[in-house]
């Protein structure tokens, strides 16, 4: 329960809010007005005579609440601080103000206490799944079974939650979740894959900074497109900022677009999803009685060997492949992903994931998920080439949007007047000017950061039943990074039986919470 104590932190007492127009948009029901100065958590001499150069408009605002929670048997207090911090040019004008959510708990030494600095993907995502779905210390339990949750919707304490052992840091990056860009500051100089880097390292530094953990473990974990921000920004901070890394995690990560990205051209995520394939037709009981038979881990195993040693050369010979070897492969790959060979032959052997969605379940006229395929739903007929809509994403977005609402007011005291954007499409255009030319990869970054730093150590969570960023195309990322021998031993795979977002499956949740006390143990240890 929310205790009684908490705190409203203003970094310039007199400055009003204004962010894209809207005057006051953001202010808590608690904030602190220039009388109450007394009353509110006061900024050192330091910190005003910051303020006092910054140029009237946005000013830092944080709202801090103490609470405890169990966990592992342990039972503790912890801050949680919800605010905008806002970032700046040298010159000290405002470029954003970045919305966050931190859990923290008080040490001796804030040097032996390691700090996480978590978001999501989209691009124009909110951290809002990690936040409410795996990290954070509340928690929306959904059914293991992937029946849909009944609306209302509640938040339970997260046992799972990793508080005990780090700090955690919920980064919405601008214009997602309640962060905006400074008035008269262009949005567009935050949408694009090296600005975002930027404006998210920003955040990192000037959190780093103004909290003052910089002597303490830092590790960023990221979840899809986060994972091409986890890859860009373990260059960037040490680039730029100097700032070393223990450790790095990806979430079902997409890193490089080529594995991804369908097309007549690129047959790489013909092979990099198929093994995803047959994991859904697995679970959705679509194979025969041999292989139907196998746990889920042995014909995952015998797709992957089957995509690389057989399907993966008879794609690279285009219209050369032969008749003889062209019949064997459509025979097996039909076999392996529950489609008719017939199916298989008339799509030329290639099988976009939208096409396998609405083909897998057409008999029962149903339709499979995207970020989980062991949803389905119902379109308006069978007829289609792909589905009407993503059956997981209807079956979880709504349970998050209502309790992280709820959540900010009720127990964290925040409240904005503007929505919380917890996935928005107004980041579009996005840009990729570093890439142009060619598919997006920032495996470079990564594998620099990782041979320049002995210590970074890289954790990799991936779901059998995810068709957004399905686990081979990982494999394929990584096994293609270009890694030292030396530096090998830093990278952790694990595997769960669950989707893009394999932390509403409660087993997986489980799993992956001891699978990641062991790697932060192993990243954080000293000799």
């Amino acid at each position: 329960m929310l205790d009684a104590r908490k705190r409203i932190v203003i970094a310039s007492l007199f400055a009003s809010l204004v962010l894209g127009g809207i005057a006051g948009a953001g202010e808590s029901k608690h904030a602190a007005k220039p009388g109450d100065a007394a009353e509110a958590t006061q900024t050192n001499g330091a910190d005003e005579a910051k303020s006092a150069k910054k140029p009237k408009g946005l000013s830092d605002q944080f709202v801090e609440t103490e609470h405890s929670a169990t966990i592992d048997g342990e039972s503790f207090d912890y801050t949680a601080t919800a605010g905008r911090l806002v970032i700046e040019t040298d010159e000290l004008d405002p470029k954003a103000e970045v919305f966050f959510v931190a859990y923290t708990r008080s040490t001796e030494d804030d040097s032996t206490r390691p700090l996480t600095f978590c978001f999501n993907g989209g691009p124009g995502s909110s951290s809002v799944w990690l936040h409410l779905g795996m990290l954070g210390p509340k928690i929306i339990n959904f059914p293991d079974d992937a029946s849909v949750l009944r609306p209302p919707y509640h938040l339970d304490e997260n046992h799972n939650s990793l508080l005990d052992t780090t700090d955690l840091v919920f980064i919405d990056p601008v214009s997602t979740g309640y962060s905006r860009p400074a008035k008269d500051v262009s949005k567009g100089d935050f949408h694009g894959y090296s600005k975002d880097i930027h404006s998210v390292g920003q955040f990192i530094h000037d959190y780093t900074t103004r909290f003052e953990r910089w002597l303490s473990p830092k590790f960023i974990l990221g979840e899809s497109y986060g994972g091409l921000r986890v890859a860009g920004l373990s260059g960037y901070l040490r680039d730029h900022y100097k700032m070393e890394l223990n450790g790095a995690v990806v979430i079902s990560g997409a890193i490089n677009f080529q594995t991804l990205r369908f097309s007549s051209s690129n047959d790489l995520p013909s092979v990099c999803f198929m093994p995803t394939y047959a994991a859904t037709a697995w679970y959705h009981k679509q194979l025969d009685e041999k292989l139907q038979a196998l746990p889920l881990e042995k014909l995952v195993h015998r797709a992957e060997k089957f995509a690389y040693e057989k399907y993966a050369p008879a794609m690279l010979k285009g219209t050369r492949l032969g008749a003889k070897e062209r019949e064997k492969v459509a025979t097996e790959l039909a076999r392996l992903t529950g489609l008719s060979k017939e199916y298989v032959l008339s799509a030329n052997l290639r099988i976009p994931m939208g096409r396998f969605g609405k083909e897998l379940l057409r008999d029962e006229e149903l339709t499979i998920g995207r970020f989980d395929s062991r949803y389905s739903g119902i379109d308006r007929d069978s007829a289609g080439e792909s589905s009407e809509y993503d059956p997981s994403a209807a079956a979880l977005f709504g349970a998050f949007t209502a309790c992280l609402n709820d959540y900010m007011r009720s127990e964290l005291d925040y409240e904005d007047r503007r929505v919380y954007e917890i996935l928005t499409g107004k980041v579009h255009p996005w840009k990729y000017d570093s890439f142009e030319g060619r598919y997006v990869d920032a495996s470079e970054s990564l594998r620099e950061a990782m041979t320049a730093n002995p210590y970074l150590k890289l954790f990799v969570a991936c779901g059998y039943y995810d068709l957004a960023t399905p686990h081979h195309a990982m494999h394929y990322t990584l096994d293609h990074l270009g890694l030292p021998k030396q530096r090998q031993d830093n990278v952790t795979v694990k595997h769960y039986e669950g989707g893009h977002m394999m932390y509403v499956h409660g087993p997986s949740l489980q799993q992956m919470r001891a699978d990641l006390l062991k790697f932060y143990q192993q990243a954080t240890e000293t000799e």
